[in-house]
């Protein structure tokens, strides 16, 4: 009964807002609780599917995991990591988003202190052909895991809770099990990945030696990783999927002080990965460009730069930031539309928008920003360089 209502649910398309004429139509012919529970997992398939877009259909959700889940791409790419160990255990396994792509790299335990979640996980698992590769075991995390006979090449992958009350957790103090209860699990893995959050702290993390990577896809942030023991090769990496480009920190370039300088023909945004992992040296290093700034991002090169780590756009004129000026500007080319961008600018684009007041069919991109401390604008052309790997532009 309960597969046949879950095809009926799914069968309606159900959305969110429309929950209640949905359940009276399926309570028409099932169960209440029934219908309740069709329509709720046919919900979260859907929404699923941003995540899990070949797997979504066959996998069983709550609502909390799903939110709490990695998308496919990211959980797939990690899994890659673990290439070459002989077992694998996912701590915080919950209904299993993680363990399916830890499992086609090797044997795998998944652990977790809720049932419900467990019994969603088992029932993924067999849906993807994957049970024979994985078996899952109740057990909180917190506490010693009665983990014994382990092969020497394991590898742990841990997820802990970041939520409490719905509320998100960014302290890794705050996580369940809090961070440090990673400690007692290196002496039984040859290496050891954690799901963290991408807001984290850095200074939280100076305590632990490990590989700090924080994961981008398609532009935007998504994710952080620590990395341990043999997982671990670099000290800071910033990952932009689906391309799986990476980049590492240059010690000469980093250590180095910034290579300053004024707007030149082509203004870079480097990509919020390397933003986040403090690589704009070393990218800046790479491309041959300057930063305006020292405590800004943006980087000015005289040349188009084609790389998967930033965009580019060609600049038409840069001048110190006055309204007025910038107005009058943009008047004289018959420029009607801009898109605002800022780092360092007080203004928010919605601001500028409105005081501008401008009319005109042409586009421009303006970047409010600062050049030796002192505010200014960038006004660029709206196209933007493609992505991609160049020769020279930076990798692995």
């Amino acid at each position: 009964m309960g597969q046949s209502a879950l095809r009926a649910a799914e069968a309606l398309s159900p959305r969110e807002a429309d929950f209640l004429t949905h359940f009276q139509t399926l309570e028409r012919t099932f169960p209440r609780e029934v219908a309740r529970a069709a329509l709720e997992t046919a919900i979260l398939r859907r929404k699923a599917e941003r995540k899990f877009p070949q797997r979504a259909h066959s996998l069983y959700f709550t609502r909390e995991a799903l939110e709490q889940a990695s998308s496919a791409a990211v959980s797939r790419y990690r899994a890659r990591r673990f290439a070459g160990y002989d077992l694998l255990v996912d701590v915080g396994c919950s209904v299993g988003g993680d363990t399916l792509h830890l499992a086609e790299i090797a044997p795998t335990l998944g652990v977790d202190r809720d049932p419900l979640r467990l019994a969603m996980g088992r029932a993924n698992l067999k849906a993807q052909g994957l049970w024979g590769r994985a078996r899952l075991l109740n057990a909180d995390a917190s506490l010693p895991l009665p983990l014994g006979g382990l092969p020497q090449k394991t590898g742990v992958f841990f997820d802990p809770a970041r939520r409490s009350a719905h509320r998100r957790l960014y302290s890794v103090r705050a996580y369940h099990p809090p961070l440090a209860t990673v400690a007692s699990w290196l002496s039984l893995a040859a290496g050891a990945g954690v799901k963290i959050s991408p807001g984290v702290a850095l200074e939280e993390l100076s305590a632990y030696d490990c590989e700090v990577e924080f994961i981008s896809s398609k532009g935007e942030l998504k994710e952080a990783a620590l990395w341990f023991g043999e997982c671990r090769s670099a000290d800071r990496r910033a990952t932009l999927l689906p391309g799986g480009d990476t980049l590492t920190a240059d010690p000469a370039a980093e250590a180095a002080p910034p290579r300053l300088g004024q707007p030149d023909a082509f203004l870079c945004e480097p990509d919020p990965a390397v933003l986040r992992a403090g690589l704009v040296r070393t990218l800046a290093a790479r491309v041959d460009a300057r930063q305006l700034d020292p405590r800004i991002a943006y980087l000015a090169c005289g040349h188009p730069v084609v790389s998967p780590f930033l965009r580019c756009w060609q600049v038409e004129a840069w001048m110190p930031f006055q309204m007025k000026r910038l107005r009058a500007y943009l008047r004289e080319r018959g420029v009607g539309k801009v898109t605002v961008k800022k780092r360092g600018s007080p203004l928010t684009p919605e601001e500028v928008q409105r005081a501008l007041k401008l009319k005109g069919d042409r586009r421009r991109v303006l970047f409010l920003t600062q050049l030796a401390g002192r505010p200014i604008v960038v006004v660029a052309l709206p196209g933007i360089t493609p992505r991609g790997t160049a020769a020279g532009a930076p990798g692995q």
